[in-house]
């Protein structure tokens, strides 16, 4: 990206998929994210024909949560756990015993979680411990492929914060959790503020990327705070609601706003001096991914196989007549914090079709977003702009649900590369292409579309999502 905002070029490259070796359980392979991003990278340089001496800086982004964990040689110790797996549920109990619910929201803004990195590390503790023993640094993962370009071993606010160690509200980790639950600082990588330049690419980088020997490197941000700086959600009152595997609706905030009952995260902001308030449904785009790859599309024509589930989705109304998805594939964080949730279609007839059943999916992911919403206003945190992001905001269908369900009209902004557009932004805001991330989100991100709400649609939407409401209420004892 230039110092305009315009994308030069870009590269991407497969790694594989997540294991799941049980079920709930998620695993991958961190050295194949370094083969992964050496390719994509050498691609990009490759298509800007640019040498690698005209590249100012380098930005990162990735998936939260992860724990990967190296040895005292920095090798990998075992798959890294990454952010959906669920099987640490009887850590977070014990967690909950140890401090006491309220304590630790108050500790670090947030609840413990099967999906926290502190959660995964007591799990390896306590059922894996000659890994353990092993275990001599922790990352996240985009900061395990940073360790790899620059031999630094450093992590971001925003992206400490999903792992229950930091103090979240004074930016720091937090002594007392570390302390009580036995987790040595020495394990943990540097801080630093998204921004910041925190390594140089390393000769062993170099080789693996093209890059040049001592280019800076920033140390961005978890893929959400990425992609929100990439948006633009940098202010109080902008939203952003991104479908990608995972759905989350993101808000930027002035200072550190709680929710008492822990629903929503309460994370560092990408921005220093900035928080952010976060709901996330565990599977919004997968539930769409499920759906195509056990129950195919209806023709096989060489489009996308997305386009062709929205064009069926289209033959059934607003509503989908009565059928409801409750997407719960992977458990549930907002606003349920339950891992044991599960997924359901409900309120079928004999006379619904694949069309009907697809945009009920694509309305349940909606629908699920919208209970952030629903916590937003109980808080009291201002909505005066919501941008679409992922791959949901690619559908015109989806877009049109989403604004019909949170009854409020939608943007779309001109880049589409999200979390690695907001990484660059912090990298050229790390190097000085503008003073602050705030300048370079008023310079750069532009809305290319507004979508207005339809009233008739979004009037059904609403009483919809008041029984959508009660499903999970009503299923809850059958599969605790």
């Amino acid at each position: 990206m230039d110092a305009a905002g315009k994308v030069i070029a870009s590269g991407s490259e497969d790694h594989e998929p997540f294991h799941s070796p049980r079920p709930g359980w998620a695993e991958q392979d961190p050295r194949d994210w370094w083969r992964a991003c050496g390719s994509a990278v050498r691609k990009a340089l490759k298509s800007s024909h640019l040498g690698a001496n005209e590249i100012a800086c380098v930005g990162f982004s990735g998936q939260m949560h992860g724990a990967v964990l190296l040895d005292s040689a920095d090798e990998v110790v075992r798959g890294a756990i990454i952010w959906c797996d669920q099987r640490s549920e009887a850590q977070t109990l014990e967690l909950e015993k140890l401090f006491g619910r309220d304590a630790l929201i108050q500790l670090t803004c947030n609840p413990p979680l099967t999906n926290f990195t502190l959660t995964k590390l007591l799990w390896v503790r306590e059922t894996e411990p000659a890994n353990w023993a092993r275990v001599a640094h922790v990352m996240l993962p985009k900061d395990y492929v940073r360790f790899r370009l620059t031999g630094e071993r450093a992590i971001d606010m925003a992206d400490a914060s999903g792992t229950l160690l930091l103090d979240v509200a004074n930016r720091r980790w937090s002594a007392e959790v570390l302390s009580k639950s036995g987790i040595d600082v020495g394990l943990l990588p540097a801080l630093h503020e998204s921004p910041a330049v925190c390594g140089k690419v390393s000769a062993a980088g170099a080789e693996a990327t093209g890059l040049r020997v001592g280019t800076p490197v920033v140390a961005g941000a978890g893929d959400q705070a990425a992609g929100a700086v990439g948006m633009g959600i940098a202010r109080a009152g902008a939203v952003s609601a991104t479908i990608g595997t995972s759905g989350v609706v993101f808000a930027a905030t002035d200072r550190p706003s709680l929710d008492p009952q822990g629903r929503l995260h309460t994370f560092c902001h990408a921005i220093p001096g900035r928080w952010h308030v976060m709901g996330v449904t565990q599977s919004a785009g997968l539930s769409l991914r499920w759906f195509r790859d056990r129950f195919g599309v209806a023709a096989k024509d060489g489009r996308d196989p997305y386009d062709i589930l929205a064009e069926e989705a289209t033959s059934a109304p607003a509503g989908s007549e009565g059928a409801f998805w409750v997407p719960y594939l992977m458990g549930e964080r907002t606003p349920h914090l339950d891992p044991n949730a599960r997924a359901a279609l409900v309120g079928l007839t004999a006379s619904h079709t694949r069309g009907h059943i697809i945009r009920a999916v694509m309305e349940g992911v909606a629908y699920s977003l919208k209970d952030t919403f629903t916590i937003f206003d109980e808080m009291k945190i201002p909505v005066t702009s919501i941008r679409l992001g992922g791959g949901g905001a690619r559908s015109p269908l989806w877009r049109q649900i989403q604004a019909d369900v949170y009854a409020h009209e939608v943007e779309i902004v001109a880049a589409e590369e999200g979390a690695a557009y907001g990484a660059a932004i912090l990298a050229g805001t790390g190097v000085g292409a503008w003073s602050s991330v705030d300048e370079a989100c008023d310079k750069v991100v532009r809305v290319a579309s507004r979508i207005p709400l339809n009233q008739a649609n979004s009037k059904t939407m609403q009483h919809s999502y008041r029984t959508y409401r009660k499903i999970y209420p009503a299923l809850r004892q059958v599969f605790s």
